[in-house]
């Protein structure tokens, strides 16, 4: 969808922000054992680190790696742009969702010398929840803000 770099930043940046800001708070509410009010903001503490570390890591090395996973099974110019979207994001979940979940085994979880079993946990209790978030919600969300941001220059 983004036509220049500038625009792959700023839709980098809003799909990063709604994927984190959400697992943030699903992993809070996990961590609590509820969801409450309070958990929407003790995930703005948590953002400041894990927002630039999923923006980091998806421009500079996932995005082009889950084209490539994704290109290796669904054809570019030839199947449904849906089904290629739909492939991309999925790979880029696979990939994003055991990085930042070591991130954050590392950062907020404490795991001491349980680290690989904190983190495998961790990673599984996120992937179900990432992968629904950002194929159903965070992303047509994101490009649908996207959309409205740059309609002149997307419909030149």
């Amino acid at each position: 969808m983004p036509k220049t770099k500038f625009q792959n930043i700023i839709f980098t940046l809003i799909m990063a922000f709604i994927m984190v800001y959400a697992m943030i708070c699903y992993n809070i509410s996990l961590n609590k054992g509820q969801m409450s009010n309070e958990v929407f903001l003790l995930a703005f503490h948590e953002m400041v680190i894990m927002w630039p570390a999923a923006f980091i890591l998806e421009f500079f090395a996932v995005e082009k790696l889950a084209t490539k996973l994704a290109f290796r099974f669904i054809r570019p110019g030839v199947d449904n742009p849906f089904f290629i979207t739909l492939a991309i994001s999925s790979m880029i979940v696979c990939i994003m969702c055991p990085t930042m979940s070591m991130i954050a085994t590392l950062l907020f979880k404490n795991p001491g010398k349980e680290i690989v079993a904190v983190w495998l946990q961790t990673t599984a209790m996120n992937f179900p929840m990432a992968l629904c978030w950002q194929i159903f919600f965070a992303g047509p969300l994101a490009r649908l803000i996207f959309r409205t941001i740059f309609k002149k220059q997307l419909q030149q």
